[in-house]
C-alpha cells in the first residue's frame, strides 16, 4: 500500500509556506480525518484551524523520524518535531503516533501524545493551539 507518512504530512502542512493549506491537508488526511492530541478530538475541520494557527507562529523546524512502523492499514511512530517560532524562540516536542489510513493511504485517524523537550511554559499546548 502507497501511504503518507508524518515526516511528510508535518513538512507539507508546517514547513512548505508556498503549500495551499488546503492542498497540502488534501494530499495527506482523508476527508473523514479526525486526530486526537492529548485526550483532545479534533474534526478535520478543527485540525486545520489548529495549523492555520501554527502557521501564523512558525517561521521554519524539522522533524525527526526516530521509530516508525506500517502494517496494513495502521500505523505508528515517534518523531521529534523542532519548530522555530516567528519570535526567534525554539519549541522542541517528542510526538507519539497511533493512526489508520484510509484505503487511499491518507491519514484516517491519528492518535498522538505529545512531551514538551524544550520551549516556555506558554509553547506547552502547542501540539493543539489555535
Amino acid at each position: 500500500m502507497n501511504h503518507t507518512d508524518i515526516r511528510t504530512a508535518v513538512t507539507d502542512l508546517l514547513f512548505t509556506p508556498g503549500l495551499d493549506l488546503d492542498q497540502a491537508a488534501d494530499r495527506h488526511f482523508a476527508p473523514d480525518y479526525r486526530q486526537r492530541t492529548d485526550g483532545r478530538w479534533d474534526s478535520r475541520t478543527e485540525f486545520l484551524t489548529h495549523i492555520a494557527h501554527l502557521r501564523g507562529v512558525v517561521a521554519g523546524g524539522s522533524v525527526e523520524v526516530h521509530d516508525e512502523l506500517a502494517v496494513g492499514d495502521r500505523y505508528a511512530d515517534r518523531h521529534t518535531v523542532t519548530v522555530t517560532k516567528t519570535d526567534g524562540s525554539t519549541v522542541r516536542m517528542e510526538v507519539y503516533v497511533f493512526a489508520e489510513f484510509a484505503p487511499d493511504g491518507r491519514f484516517r485517524r491519528i492518535e498522538e501524545t505529545t512531551l514538551m523537550l524544550e520551549g516556555a511554559e506558554a509553547d506547552r499546548n502547542l501540539g493543539s493551539a489555535r
